[in-house]
């Protein structure tokens, strides 16, 4: 049996743009103005949606989890961007991490794993 590799996320917005310019200023400052934001080979694709509200109402449900090797300076630089903390960084027995929130009120989290532990 074949276990298939992730390659991307879709994140349906009712405000596509505001998302992507979020995006990009808080954690991929280096992309273009267009396209799928590459994290390192795995893509966060940003479209419009009919379907969706502007605000997620479970914002729970599904948590994207950005694993950093200095949780410092990508605390730093979401710090600059101005975003919101939803929790902010605290240490625990796997590592360190801090979770925030986007302007469609998603959840995300950086990660920086104690490999010791």
């Amino acid at each position: 049996m074949i276990t298939p590799r992730p390659g991307s996320i879709l994140l349906g917005s009712a405000q596509p743009g505001i998302l992507r310019d979020w995006y990009t200023k808080a954690l991929a400052p280096d992309q273009g103005p267009d396209g799928p934001i590459d994290f390192g080979g795995f893509l966060l694709i940003i479209e419009h949606r009919d379907d969706v509200e502007a605000k997620n109402n479970e914002p729970g449900r599904m948590i994207v989890n950005f694993h950093v090797d200095d949780f410092a300076a990508v605390e730093t630089q979401l710090r600059a961007a101005g975003v919101e903390w939803l929790v902010p960084a605290e240490d625990r027995p796997g590592g360190r991490f801090g979770s925030f929130v986007d302007p469609d009120g998603n959840y995300l989290q950086i990660i920086q794993l104690n490999h010791d532990a």
